[in-house]
This record gives C-alpha cells, structure tokens and sequence, in this order.
C-alpha cells in the first residue's frame, strides 16, 4: 500500500523504520520464554492467581520496554532511519511512521508478552484472535484510510490502532477471566 500510494523511496523509509517494531520480537521473546513456565507451573499448581499476577508483570514490563523504545524512536527517528539511508524521502517517510506508530509499541509488547503467557495457560484463542484483529485493523483500516484520504499518516494511524487494539483484546480477554472460564476460550 506504501509504494502504490508513495512509490520506491517511501517504502524504503517505511520498511527502514518498521524493522524495528520487528526488532521486539526477539526482545520480548527473552521475556516471554520464562513467563510460559512461570504461568504453566503456577496454573498446574492451582495457582490460578499467581499465574494471572505473574503474566500480567509481565505483559506490564513488555509494555514498559517496548514503550520506551517507541517514544524514543518517536522523538529522534533519523537516529535509526540515516543507520540505513541518507535519502531524504527516506528519512521522511520512514520518520512519519515512526513519530505515529512508535507511541504504540508498547501495545505491541503488551500483547506480546500476554501471548507467551498464554501458551502457559494453554489457552491461545484470545492471543490468535486478537491478533487477527489487529491484521484486520491495520490492512483494512490502513487500505480504507488510504484509499480515503490518499495519506500514509491515516494508513500508519491505522498500523498503530492495529497495535493498540492487539495489546488490549488479549489484555481484557485475559483479565476477564478467559483462562478460567469453563469454554476453555
């Protein structure tokens, strides 16, 4: 949707600047491996709260370190974008992403973390269905916005909303009691 709507160079600054939401995900992954046993052996135990308070620590400091590293980026994009181009429209176009999605990372890690949390639980619906949510957001909402007002700003709110809506379906869903309930959802 970038390049039809920007062409080349803004796919490059687009690319350059999401590769660093992809960056969390090995990060939070360190944070998520532990949280699968520590919710799993407290679940098995009957532990049931404990488990909850230990996933929902960690879906807090998943939230706090990719929440961190998004306002930063936020503020000073071109310190991660010129690593990679010195081409203005690079930069640009790479720099109004971050300064859009980068506020929305921690919804990213929230959700995350909540997620590995949930393979402990063994209760994946709600991480499967909100991430789901969260590419139907962000795809059709990007593509809507686009195709309306012809802005990448709109299609990386869209991105962003995309984050938001991921880190709090799977929160809501876990809070709610979706592991404890009696459908097994």
């Amino acid at each position: 949707m970038v390049a039809s709507a920007a062409g080349a160079n803004a796919i490059a600054g687009y690319g350059t600047g999401v590769r660093l939401e992809y960056l969390l995900i090995p990060l939070i992954f360190g944070l998520g491996a532990p949280l699968v046993a520590l919710v799993g052996t407290n679940i098995g135990a009957g532990q049931k709260q404990r488990a909850l308070r230990i996933a929902l620590i960690g879906g807090a400091i998943g939230f706090a370190i990719s929440e961190i590293i998004g306002l930063v980026a936020a503020l000073w994009p071109a310190a991660w974008l010129s690593l990679f181009s010195p081409d203005p429209r690079v930069i640009e176009t790479g720099s109004a992403y971050l300064r859009i999605v980068g506020p929305t990372y921690g919804f990213f890690g929230l959700g995350m973390a909540l997620y590995f949390a949930s393979q402990g639980a063994a209760r994946l619906f709600w991480p499967l269905m909100s991430g789901t949510l969260r590419v139907i957001v962000a795809i059709g909402g990007g593509w809507f916005a686009l195709h309306l007002t012809g802005s990448l700003n709109w299609l990386f709110a869209a991105l962003g909303l995309g984050l938001i809506v991921y880190g709090i379906v799977i929160t809501v869903a876990i809070t709610s009691g979706a592991w404890f309930s009696r459908n097994n959802l």
